[in-house]
């Protein structure tokens, strides 16, 4: 016992009589450092002693996509440990391709009796999806609060990562690198994050690079959310002629990278990618890749705390939190290419003069 003391206390960074304390529920200790030591029992592995185990104020359900995309484990375990601290239990529910669809999921959890419910990036986010399934879930009595994703038709908070701004971030540091053609790899068309992200691109294009509404447009690549998405996405944009390409995913991002090299190309000397999220991991990737980093710290809190809220009876104003995102510049971006005759990028010649190279 005195080993396991130490051990703990030196976990938690106070005394042996501390730990002492706190396992025999004595007061006149700081909450800081209570949680402190009881943060350091479950590193440990140890059991809390009975009398220390919360009774669970109830069960809250998290419908999440599949978890392949390390975005939305990420957000989970966020989401779970700050429901864990309120006292809540976390119910994970996953969909999977040709598994239970998000209406079933739903019907699970409240049938369980769930005191409420968090979607990431669910039908909230699809455009082309019925949102009378949310007003029905409401008309239940069921409190839930929607991530990544907004409808004006949903009376609900929801909390989202600024999209626009993010794309401004992105592409005024590929612009500052000497990019003059800049691609964007996104998702399908109906995806409310999607949208956003077309109109930050377009709008930071047009400012930076003078570009016309049609030249725009074929810098866009819709695909799949995925690494073979993002592949099939930066194949069609190199051939088109970009130097950098800007990923909705750093799922997307990897398959950016991978074919950048299948067509020859050494990522960042002849392409630079920008990937989107910050993944767990991304950082050592090869090379590291440059991203924007989505807030999910924040996001995650604040999802839980407004949830809380309108399990609590005091709901938060129906409306939308966003949260400003971050670039993450490491070693996937570099400078551009060199500026052909007249200024012109090597990917450009063909179309701004209207010329065609010799067979």
């Amino acid at each position: 016992m005195t080993a396991r003391l130490a051990d703990i206390a030196a976990q938690a960074g106070v005394s042996e009589a501390t730990v002492s304390r706190v396992l025999n529920g004595k007061p006149g200790v700081a909450t800081a450092t209570r949680e402190s030591v009881l943060a350091a029992l479950d590193v440990l592995g140890y059991e809390r002693p009975v009398r220390l185990r919360r009774r669970s104020a109830g069960l809250v359900g998290l419908i999440t996509p599949e978890l392949e995309n390390p975005i939305f484990p990420a957000l989970a375990q966020v989401i779970g440990q700050a429901l864990t601290r309120q006292g809540y239990t976390p119910v994970l529910a996953t969909q999977t391709p040709g598994g239970s669809t998000e209406d079933e999921l739903t019907e699970m959890l409240v049938d369980r009796g769930v005191s409420g419910i968090i979607f990431v990036s669910g039908l909230h986010a699809d455009t082309s999806a019925d949102m009378q399934r949310y007003e029905q879930l409401r008309a239940q009595g069921v409190p839930f609060v929607l991530v990544d994703g907004f409808s004006p038709k949903v009376r609900a908070p929801f909390i989202s990562p600024d999209d626009r701004a993010a794309m401004r971030l992105a592409v005024t540091h590929l612009v500052s690198l000497g990019h003059r053609r800049i691609g964007l790899a996104v998702g399908p068309k109906r995806f409310v994050p999607v949208l956003r992200k077309i109109e930050g691109f377009r709008a930071t294009v047009r400012e930076q690079l003078q570009l016309a509404g049609e030249e725009t447009e074929e810098l866009i690549q819709h695909s799949l959310y995925t690494l073979e998405g993002g592949q099939a996405a930066t194949t069609a944009l190199i051939g088109r002629g970009c130097t950098a390409v800007v990923c909705a995913s750093d799922m997307m991002a990897l398959g950016a990278i991978r074919a950048a090299r299948q067509l020859g190309k050494d990522v960042p000397r002849d392409v630079s990618v920008v990937g989107f999220d910050d993944s767990p991991l991304i950082a050592f990737t090869d090379p590291p890749l440059t991203t924007i980093r989505k807030p999910v710290p924040s996001m995650g809190q604040a999802a839980v705390r407004t949830l809380l809220e309108e399990i609590g009876g005091t709901p938060a104003p129906h409306s939308e939190f966003v949260f400003m995102p971050e670039l993450v510049v490491r070693g996937s971006t570099a400078s551009g290419p060199a500026p052909g005759p007249l200024g012109i990028s090597p990917g450009e010649t063909g179309r701004k003069s209207g010329s065609r190279t010799s067979p």
